[in-house]
């Protein structure tokens, strides 16, 4: 299987390349538009600031290519922020393939610590758009856990195949055609995380 990596200097790329090995998979992480454009599969990882990424994207015109993939694209954590239209950080406009606005938390309480940081579970829900609940969280009954690091969130929205809880409900992954997203590192949340992972590339 050709699996691409987005590389756009966004942080935490090599343990992605990682959980992928232990998969049996060996990506290539490039941002060559040709060589992303021709894979079988294509993640779009990392932990960064969503002005420069963006940035970093467009002077590359990798922007439009994400835009217009047709085979199955995973977004992980800034990754699934950059995919939707604007995010509060740095009043930026992102790729719009998901129409909603990323904002920053709000603490409410004094407990309330961000960023959120640590392991929470996930109610995986029937997506709008969808007739069931989507096949990222084939074999999932909800209530695992899931390690995330954010400070910024996607709202529910109709695309919200999985909430999370903290501070407010919130979109823990997106789904909508071929691009699949999730706010928290799959290739941080061991096991679970592990099988999410095979389900994308079993797609």
């Amino acid at each position: 299987m050709n699996v691409a990596i987005v590389d756009y200097n966004a942080g935490n790329i090599y343990s992605v390349i990682h959980a992928l090995q232990r998969l049996g998979v060996e990506p290539v992480l490039t941002d060559n538009a040709e060589l992303i454009q021709k894979a079988d599969k294509v993640l779009f990882p990392g932990q960064g600031e969503a002005r420069q990424a963006m940035q970093y994207l467009r002077s590359k015109g990798l922007d439009q290519v994400i835009r217009n993939l047709q085979q199955p694209i995973l977004g992980i954590c800034i990754g699934q922020q950059l995919m939707c239209r604007h995010s509060e950080e740095g009043d930026t406009a992102c790729l719009g393939i998901f129409d909603v606005e990323v904002k920053r938390f709000q603490p409410q309480r004094h407990e309330d610590k961000v960023p959120h940081m640590g392991w929470n579970s996930l109610e995986i829900i029937k997506n709008e758009k969808l007739k069931d609940k989507s096949e990222l969280f084939k074999g999932f009954e909800g209530g695992e856990f899931v390690y995330f690091v954010h400070s910024f969130y996607v709202p529910q929205c109709p695309w919200t195949i999985a909430t999370t809880d903290y501070i407010q409900p919130f979109s823990a992954a997106l789904h909508r055609d071929n691009f699949y997203a999730t706010q928290f590192h799959p290739e941080k949340s061991g096991s679970v995380g592990e099988k999410i992972l095979r389900n994308f590339l079993d797609l």
